[in-house]
């Protein structure tokens, strides 16, 4: 049974929100990745200072604990950030945070960048490094093909450029 409903010392009905769940991968973050957690674990930081201010009502205790939780998953995601160097990386082999170049089989050049799992947005090119397309792509090198699983086909990819941005 989960304890969503707790007493604070004080006597007052608080209310604590489970734990969002944090990804069991490592948590490799670009820096503008780690300064975009930061930033908003200071917005709700913020949220959470006003919305003490308010009236002691359920729907603000509410909103109060929804805040905490939030911050309590960023400060965690933030813990746990690493932020890989890339001039530590081969300028010829995906690594992550490298942008590359694609030429798909049907002859479209597509560029995707490998970032952390809360930057990506596959419809901007952004690609988690988990995901089956950032798999197919880490360690791959400068000329090679690899093949992209999705879940419905295989698409090979030929690599045509690697940058480090």
């Amino acid at each position: 049974m989960s304890k969503a409903f707790t007493k604070e010392e004080d006597g007052d009905e608080s209310i604590r929100l489970d734990d969002l769940p944090q990804s069991p991968h490592p948590n490799l973050v670009t820096p503008s990745g780690l300064a975009t957690l930061n930033a908003r674990l200071s917005e709700r930081r913020r949220d959470l200072a006003k919305l003490k201010e308010t009236p002691d009502a359920f729907d603000t205790k509410q909103a109060v604990a929804v805040t905490e939780r939030d911050i309590r998953f960023l400060e965690g995601r933030i813990s746990r950030a690493i932020v890989p160097d890339p001039k530590n990386h081969q300028t010829d082999i995906v690594a992550f945070g490298a942008e590359v170049d694609v030429m798909t089989e049907d002859d479209t050049r597509r560029t995707f960048r490998i970032v952390g799992e809360d930057e990506a947005d596959p419809v901007q090119g952004l690609i988690a490094p988990y995901s089956p397309l950032g798999v197919a792509l880490l360690g791959a090198e400068l000329g090679s093909i690899v093949e992209w699983r999705k879940p419905a086909s295989t698409v090979d990819l030929e690599i045509l450029a690697i940058r480090f941005p």
